[in-house]
């Protein structure tokens, strides 16, 4: 009885994450409600403050929940193998698939809701940007860093060097996105940015 009611307990707050995602999505956090969640999620209000004791509370979780689909790319960054045949294609991989993941709609417009609130709420600002793309930016760090150890590159400084990379890569789409109000590029202008940009990059750094 008891694993039932705490599964029945964990849907309902499956249920109201996935609401109030919505809601913030759509509405923003000021323009957002707790009554607007608990309707949304399907649930009463006191359910929602069971759950979460405020609307800020439950903004943080909803945010910070996101960094956890990162580390997919973690593991892809750091295994990007040291052979010289193979590194232009290998890089252009890794920048197709850092561009893919980067660019989509949800994740540009969660990143357009946290710099909104940015000066209401720059600590959970912060958390998201150090769990979530900063991680990525040191592991690919790391692996320049290994990269030139194995002669394959030369590098000074390996986090600048990782800012380069995806900035070359970041810098066109995420840009028009953010102006437009979502993506505006095609798969071929991603291929393009992705072969373009790790032409640059190994440019200056091979």
């Amino acid at each position: 009885m008891e694993a039932a009611e705490q599964g029945r307990s964990e849907r309902k707050r499956q249920a109201i994450m996935e609401a109030g995602t919505s809601a913030f999505m759509e509405k923003g956090y000021s323009g957002t409600s707790m009554d607007d969640i608990a309707k949304l999620a399907a649930v009463s209000k006191q359910t929602v403050y069971k759950h979460f004791s405020d609307k800020e509370k439950l903004f943080a979780e909803i945010v910070l929940a996101t960094t956890d689909r990162i580390d997919g790319m973690v593991d892809l960054v750091a295994d990007i193998p040291s052979d010289a045949d193979t590194l232009d294609e290998n890089l252009a991989r890794l920048a197709r698939q850092f561009l893919v993941a980067l660019t989509q709609p949800q994740v540009l417009q969660l990143r357009r809701l946290v710099i909104a609130n940015a000066d209401a709420f720059p600590e959970l600002g912060a958390a998201w940007y150090e769990q979530g793309f900063e991680r990525v930016l040191a592991t690919l760090a790391a692996t320049f860093e290994r990269l030139a150890d194995d002669g394959l590159l030369r590098i000074d400084e390996p986090l600048l060097a990782a800012h380069h990379f995806s900035g070359l890569l970041l810098w066109v789409p995420v840009n028009k996105a953010m102006f437009h109000g979502g993506p505006r590029h095609t798969e071929a202008e991603i291929d393009h940015y992705a072969t373009a940009g790790v032409r640059a990059f190994l440019a200056a750094y091979r």
